[in-house]
């Protein structure tokens, strides 16, 4: 009737709260976001359509080979015939790949799922024997007693990571949702791991209002901060899931929003997150399957995190655990920095590219500490530096609780030995960590001694290297404290050259623009620590002088977090010593740090 009113359905609401804007894209959005795009082509982030299809035959070949053992195995079990032609079995995808954003040469993270004839040992015996046998499979190698147990190999040129879950059913269909909580009863803790990225990655889409808005988004992002040099979850940044939900949130905010748009909001919402809130896509449904889940109000320890960012899926974790209060100000500071840069560009003063250039971490700090690993054979260095690296965050946890110390910034990047340092070890990498000491509030000189937060460190290694019996002859730990003028010694010129463009000047003293010497010295310079070697009974005294009012000490005061440790004393007399590092074994344990 002429009377009657046509009315839209309402749209569906995503998200623990309403839209900040439901506004639909405008010309120009549509033109700044073809140029983000053409800016992102030139870093080689978009596969063609040969690659994509070759990634799909791989997985097509992989996904039968997986149906063909399980349907072997129920043979040799001598299961029922009628059950096994009917057993199935089939392979999913997660992380990157599945959220459809990897990059060119990206490794594909996929999940074996077999029905309850199937055991753990079978996936790593008899599968890895039939792997083995695949003219196509090279490098294949076993990860057993990883947190998540996984089975690693090249498919014809592409990397994939595969995990193993066993389900209590008789058959797995090609169409299993693993979305579905049931789906968790009765299973083995490291099968819950397993299916957890699944069940993450499967959700996090299900929660955005459009997927290529998304997509594109979170490439930006991804793209963004790996440039940025705060892309790694193990280093204690974050890592590509812990995006892709800080991405699907702002997407959940600006449903109508296109990337352009979603990318600008997303520095907006997060620089001035007010942390440690947690960033949630979905509320936590409440289940009866009894599992640990993220909740301050019941765990003490997740009181401590100090940049949570839930997962969706249950049981809801946080994935920013390995966050410290230095790392979450690195990236709010880059967060900030991107706000900046993205309004400059949708202002038009600015293009694209500009948002991802480069820093350069060695004029960014006037003091740095370099961590050396080095051995005597390239097989136990691949061992040696992959322990290593996955323990710096526990050096970068000691030394922000230094009371001497705001800031301790791990580059994410590794850098080879030069000749000087491989005359002793053939196999060298070294890390480097910018400090930023606290302004003194008085006139005296202080010594700043380093001993006991570099010996916890090396004593964790160490012990860990120890635990799985790793250690071998020549795997050694150096460590050296440097100032930014004496970074020569340990790095090439071309590495150290001063850019027009450096971060953000917030974190920044007056003299940090100074540019680096590039001359190369024989020798290390007399007030930079030489490294020494820390053994199980070896010390290494970092010390150096500080005085009142000489720009060395101009900095910002970062304050503590609601919710961070306390900063304690630099040195703790030897009795505390040894009663610290039994607290930290009992942390370690309980999976803390």
């Amino acid at each position: 009737s002429p009377c009657s009113v046509t009315t839209n359905p309402p749209q569906r609401h995503y998200g623990i709260t309403s839209p900040i804007s439901l506004a639909p894209p405008k010309d120009i959005d549509y033109i700044h976001t073809q140029k983000l795009v053409e800016a992102m082509e030139s870093f080689g982030v978009f596969e063609d359509e040969e690659e994509l299809n070759h990634r799909l035959v791989v997985l097509c070949k992989l996904n039968n080979l997986v149906k063909e053992w399980i349907f072997e195995l129920g043979e040799s079990k001598n299961l029922p015939p009628s059950v096994v032609e009917n057993v199935g079995g089939r392979i999913f995808t997660f992380g990157s790949y599945r959220l459809g954003v990897h990059t060119k040469g990206a490794d594909i993270d996929a999940l074996c799922v077999a029905p309850r004839h199937v055991e753990r040992s079978d996936f790593f015996q008899s599968f890895f024997e039939k792997l083995k046998q695949q003219e196509e499979i090279k490098n294949l190698r076993a990860v057993e007693d990883a947190y998540v147990p996984v089975v690693k190999f090249e498919f014809d040129g592409i990397e994939i990571d595969l995990v193993f879950a066993r389900l209590p059913v008789q058959t797995v269909s090609d169409n299993l949702d693993l979305r579905d909580d049931s789906r968790l009863k009765s299973l083995d803790i490291r099968c819950i791991r397993s299916l957890n990225g699944c069940r993450v990655t499967d959700e996090i889409l299900h929660l955005v209002p459009n997927k290529e808005n998304f997509q594109l988004t979170l490439r930006v992002i991804k793209l963004w901060a790996k440039r940025r040099g705060i892309y790694s979850n193990m280093l204690g940044f974050l890592g590509g899931v812990s995006w892709a939900m800080l991405v699907a949130r702002t997407c959940q905010l600006h449903p109508n929003a296109l990337a352009s748009t979603l990318v600008n909001k997303f520095f907006l919402i997060f620089s001035k997150w007010e942390w440690p809130n947690p960033v949630l896509l979905k509320q936590p449904e409440e289940n009866n399957l009894n599992l640990p889940v993220w909740d301050p109000r019941v765990n003490p320890s997740d009181r401590y995190h100090v940049m949570p960012i839930i997962t969706p899926a249950y049981p809801q974790q946080n994935s920013t655990y390995n966050v410290s209060t230095s790392t979450r100000a690195v990236v709010v500071e880059e967060l900030k920095h991107g706000l900046a840069i993205t309004n400059e560009i949708l202002q038009g003063k600015s293009d694209w590219p500009k948002l991802f250039e480069q820093p350069n971490f060695f004029q960014k700090y006037k003091h740095y500490i370099v961590l050396t690993a080095s051995t005597y054979t390239e097989e136990h260095h691949l061992e040696w530096v992959g322990l290593v690296e996955s323990k710096i965050r526990v050096l970068v946890g000691n030394l922000e609780r230094n009371e001497f110390i705001n800031i301790a910034h791990v580059n994410p990047q590794s850098f080879p030995g030069n000749q000087e340092h491989c005359k002793q070890s053939r196999y060298v990498s070294m890390w480097f960590l910018g400090i930023i000491f606290r302004k003194l509030e008085s006139a005296e000189s202080i010594k700043i001694d380093l001993t006991y937060d570099i010996q916890s460190f090396t004593d964790a290694v160490y012990r860990q290297a120890n635990n799985i019996n790793m250690l071998k002859e020549g795997m050694k730990i150096e460590t050296a404290y440097v100032k930014r003028k004496h970074l020569h010694y340990f790095l090439p010129a071309e590495t150290l050259q001063k850019r027009k463009k450096v971060w953000s000047k917030s974190l920044m003293f007056p003299a940090e623009m100074e540019a680096a010497v590039a001359v190369r010295t024989s020798g290390p310079p007399s007030d930079c620590t030489i490294p020494t070697v820390i053994g199980h009974n070896a010390v290494s005294q970092l010390r150096t002088r500080f005085v009142q009012g000489h720009h060395e000490l101009s900095g910002t005061q970062i304050t503590n977090p609601k919710g961070a440790a306390p900063k304690r004393p630099h040195s703790p007399a030897s009795k505390e010593c040894s009663k610290r590092s039994k607290d930290r074994e009992k942390v370690e344990k309980e999976g803390l740090v």
